[in-house]
């Protein structure tokens, strides 16, 4: 029971209280006082009448009549006048009925005991006889009843006055204490929050204590997020430059070419600069350090807002740059050579003319790594061989049907209006026993030829064209319509768009909440870089979901680690490590230790972490073994 509801009761029990013990007393007094006056009143009414009774002739009927008169003159139970020998000379009684003054049970609760009046009659010196009197109670019941109606009725209005007031009354004094509250179910829901001290003190001291607490801990998670970022940033890059490291590189490469997160096909460029020793020789070794840099610094911001794209070092004077969102390596080529003729070479090249060359080379998914850093070489030797500062893209040979903006708005379009997705499911286990956590799906469009189109051919057309949310709210439907058939638990990507657009979030959460309770068994997961992009609309998203019981989660995690503090505010359920860290982890400590951390980090913060791309089942007791809490990837053979 709440803290309020135990006040109103207390409240309630106090007033009833109040009230029954002023009703008892106040009854109480009124009825001795009743009951005194109607006991003077017999008294001084039996004397009066004696006395007039002495004073006339004593015949029966004169003394009859003067029995009568007294006794229609007021409210009388009986006036009898009794001979010394105790018989009655004349009698009035009473007749009617009473029943109407009180209610027959509150007689009965309040008894009246008021002495009859009596008095002697004389006649000259001898007793004539004794007049006896006693008047009716039900005049002083009546009294008394509806005195007690009307305090009822004083207390029922009182209780209403002092109910409006006392609601709002305690609003002011339980604010501080809601917010307490709110605080506290913020903290079990992994939301850090803190809030404004409240001016009482038992209450002040209590929150003083939760923001401290909530205070120590995103501290503790900013200090421990900056030691894993430096340790990232030693093991995965390259210290001269700060681009990737050849194997972390190497490794998103890869995810390039086997994961679904990005397009079917890219373009992979190759950038050679001019000897390392002649560059040396003639700029001294920190200058020659100095160009480097401040060509790694153009390769990496080609990147900006182009998912995916990612510099790296791979050896002395050569750099590489995977390019997931343009299609043609001829562009992908021109337009780095661009960006380095226009940002840096203009810096340097007094002192070498011959600075760079650029080759480029297109990829399709599944096409093995060695063969196409084979083609990349080639290229990037054939730019070589032409004049200085130039480029050179191979052509694509891949056979793939190229489609126009228009035609892609078409296949989408009509994709949607037919409801033409699905989903294919992917197992996420715990530990070498494989046991299952939960279901990872991924889309796929059907094309009127009935062939399938995984969303990696797909996704990037239709984020260009403004189209993703569509989809996804297209893909919650298709999940919560088949989820009845599918076991366990099932993770549903959203994209970054879909956050952006307010009313695709609002669709996506009524077809859960119409879902009733087979939302509990939802996950919604958002890539990390759309998180970050949409941070305010992806907290709001994920507080509502997790109302509904609905758990969310973070997609891709890794590449943002400087922002993770923000974590804290969002109450995930868990997070998916991206793969480039998870890939070959047996042979690299160096991300052995920062994966290591991380769990420790998240695990801290009561989120879940899981590995993605796990290309062995053999790795699984190492991941484990570093604190992971699950795992997924083309080397799990685990099958839903």
């Amino acid at each position: 029971m709440s803290l309020f509801k135990q006040l109103w009761i207390a409240i309630a029990a106090v007033m009833l209280l109040a009230f029954g013990m002023s009703a008892v007393l106040s009854v109480l007094s009124a009825r001795d006082y009743l009951q005194a006056q109607l006991q003077t009143k017999n008294r001084d009414n039996a004397n009066m009448l004696a006395l007039s009774l002495t004073q006339m002739e004593k015949d029966p009927v004169t003394v009859e009549l003067q029995v009568a008169s007294q006794f229609d003159a007021g409210y009388y139970d009986y006036i009898r006048v009794v001979s010394p020998k105790g018989e009655v000379i004349t009698e009035r009684v009473f007749s009617g009925s009473t029943a109407d003054a009180a209610p027959a049970w509150f007689v009965s609760l309040i008894p009246i005991k008021a002495e009859p009046g009596q008095a002697l009659i004389q006649d000259g010196w001898k007793q004539y006889g004794t007049v006896r009197m006693a008047s009716q109670t039900s005049y002083v019941y009546k009294s008394l009843w509806d005195g007690t109606l009307d305090l009822l009725v004083g207390f029922l209005v009182g209780i209403v006055v002092l109910g409006v007031l006392g609601r709002l009354a305690l609003q002011v004094i339980t604010k501080p204490l809601n917010d307490v509250v709110k605080q506290a179910d913020a903290i079990s829901d992994r939301h850090f929050l803190t809030i404004a001290e409240p001016r009482t003190p038992e209450l002040k001291s209590v929150a003083v204590a939760m923001n401290s607490m909530v205070s120590r801990l995103k501290a503790m998670f900013a200090e421990e997020a900056a030691r894993l970022e430096s340790l990232r940033q030693k093991v995965n890059r390259d210290t001269v430059t700060g681009l990737s490291s050849r194997d972390y590189f190497l490794s998103h490469l890869r995810e390039a070419l086997t994961g679904d997160q990005f397009a079917a096909t890219g373009s992979l460029v190759m950038v050679r600069l001019a000897d390392l020793n002649n560059l040396n020789a003639k700029l001294g070794r920190k200058e020659a350090d100095a160009l480097l840099k401040s060509c790694a610094t153009v390769l990496y911001n080609s990147g900006t807002g182009r998912v995916g794209q990612r510099a790296g070092r791979m050896k002395g004077t050569e750099f590489a740059i995977v390019c997931p969102s343009i299609e043609n390596p001829a562009d992908a080529a021109a337009d780095i050579h661009q960006r380095l003729m226009s940002e840096w070479a203009p810096q340097w090249m007094q002192a070498e003319p011959n600075l760079f060359h650029v080759g480029a080379v297109g990829y399709m998914r599944d096409q093995p790594l060695g063969e196409l850093l084979t083609q990349a070489d080639e290229a990037l030797a054939r730019a070589t061989a032409q004049d200085a500062n130039t480029w050179f893209a191979l052509p694509r040979t891949d056979g793939r049907i190229s489609r126009t903006p228009d035609q892609w708005r078409q296949l989408i379009g009509d994709a949607l209006a037919a409801n033409r997705f699905e989903i294919v499911s992917f197992p996420v286990v715990k530990g070498p026993g494989l046991e299952l956590l939960h279901v990872e799906t991924s889309m796929r469009m059907r094309l009127p030829d009935g062939s399938l189109m995984s969303a990696g051919e797909f996704m990037p057309q239709a984020e260009q064209l403004q189209l993703l949310d569509n989809i996804d709210v297209a893909v919650v439907k298709v999940v919560l319509q088949t989820l009845p058939q599918m076991v366990g638990d099932v993770a549903v990507n959203l994209s970054a768009q879909s956050l952006g657009e307010a009313g695709a979030r609002e669709q996506i959460v009524r077809e859960l909440h119409a879902s009733g309770a087979a939302a509990r068994r939802i996950l919604i997961e958002v890539p990390e870089y759309g998180v970050f992009r949409q941070f305010d609309a992806f907290r709001e998203l994920a507080r509502t979901l997790k109302g509904m019981g609905v758990k969310v989660g973070i997609e891709y995690f890794g590449q943002r680690f400087t922002e993770g503090e923000k974590l804290a505010s969002l109450g995930l359920d868990y997070i998916k490590v991206h793969p480039s860290y998870v890939r070959g982890i047996g042979a690299n400590t160096g991300n052995q230790d920062f994966l290591q951390g991380l769990c420790k980090a998240a695990q801290g913060l009561g989120i879940q972490v899981i590995a993605l791309g796990v290309e062995r089942e053999d790795d699984l007791p190492l991941l484990k073994q570093l604190g992971f809490d699950g795992a997924t990837g083309p080397g799990i053979k685990r099958t839903v």
